[in-house]
């Protein structure tokens, strides 16, 4: 039987996951992407807190999902991160391709000033 898209990105975020660990130096920005909204997390695995996160629910952003308001939640998620002096991350794309919201949000975050 054929499994669901939910399950194959899953799978293939689990694989990408294996590699990908975030750092106190070097912490994981992880994004997450649903038919209505977009989310990005700075995250430290080694402690399992989230450091600084951003999603396109709040009302600095508050309109409907398209490539510009990820790159605004990407812009958002970048200068809270350099607020809180983080200055390079590890992007993880949740399984997603990296086109259109995801790339947008990537590219909003590293103009900002985030390396990856």
């Amino acid at each position: 039987m054929r499994g669901s898209r939910t399950e194959a990105r899953r799978r293939r975020h689990f694989r990408v996951r294996k590699k990908v660990f975030g750092s106190p130096d070097r912490p994981r920005l992880a994004v997450f992407r649903s038919n209505r909204y977009i989310y990005a997390q700075v995250i430290d695995d080694a402690s399992g807190q989230t450091l600084v996160a951003a999603s396109s629910q709040e009302k600095a952003v508050g309109k409907p999902l398209t490539v510009a308001t990820a790159a605004e939640v990407g812009k958002l998620v970048g200068t809270r991160a350099k607020d809180a002096g983080i200055s390079a991350v590890i992007f993880d794309r949740g399984g997603y391709p990296y086109h259109g919201r995801v790339k947008a949000l990537a590219e909003a975050a590293r103009e900002v000033g985030l390396e990856f």
